[in-house]
């Protein structure tokens, strides 16, 4: 099995990212669960993929060439893969996961959360998606959906595909649980 994780190329204010990064990294390699991510070295996204490394686990980094430079391209992991485009690194992102977690990231994070969430919305994929919910980072997102479906634009059931947790174990346990009834 491999995850997706989208979370920033910067590392934010709260050393709690960081902390909870290089936690779900060491977790995911304990449980030999590959990590795919946007393949920079800088940020959150360089200490995901460092400290993963360093538990043996495997790193697999889909970088476009245009951003190589600007994220500083992570030559130390397993695989790195480089695509012309933003939406070629969300696809080939997206056919080698089995399931996606976003922590806490810019616009960016957020926009790849988001394809893969409305490509979920719309049967496209049934793979499973969380958000790490690091310090209540996403506690205004989630009050924005809920605003949403009391709009009318979203239903419930929408709201109920995403898990969101604060721990690291258990949101990776819900997720991995999602995939295998997914294989059934």
């Amino acid at each position: 099995m491999r995850i997706c994780v989208f979370l920033g190329s910067k590392p934010g204010k709260r050393p709690e990212y960081r902390e909870q990064a290089k936690h779900l990294a060491k977790h995911l390699a304990s449980l030999d669960i590959g990590l795919v991510y946007g393949g920079a070295s800088i940020g959150l996204m360089g200490e995901v993929a460092k400290t993963a490394m360093d538990a043996g686990g495997e790193v697999i980094g889909v970088i476009p060439h245009r951003l190589a430079d600007y994220e500083i391209a992570a030559e130390f992991i397993t695989e790195l893969k480089f695509v012309d485009t933003l939406e070629e690194r969300e696809k080939l992102m997206f056919e080698l996961s089995d399931g996606f977690i976003a922590l806490p990231g810019g616009i960016g994070t957020l926009e790849e959360f988001f394809t893969v969430y409305t490509w979920n919305i719309l049967k496209y994929h049934d793979k499973p998606l969380g958000l790490l919910n690091t310090c209540g980072y996403y506690d205004k997102l989630l009050e924005f959906f809920d605003f949403q479906r009391e709009e009318g634009f979203i239903p419930r059931g929408w709201l109920e595909s995403v898990i969101v947790d604060r721990s690291v174990e258990t949101l990776v346990d819900a997720i991995r649980l999602r995939f295998e009834i997914s294989q059934i």
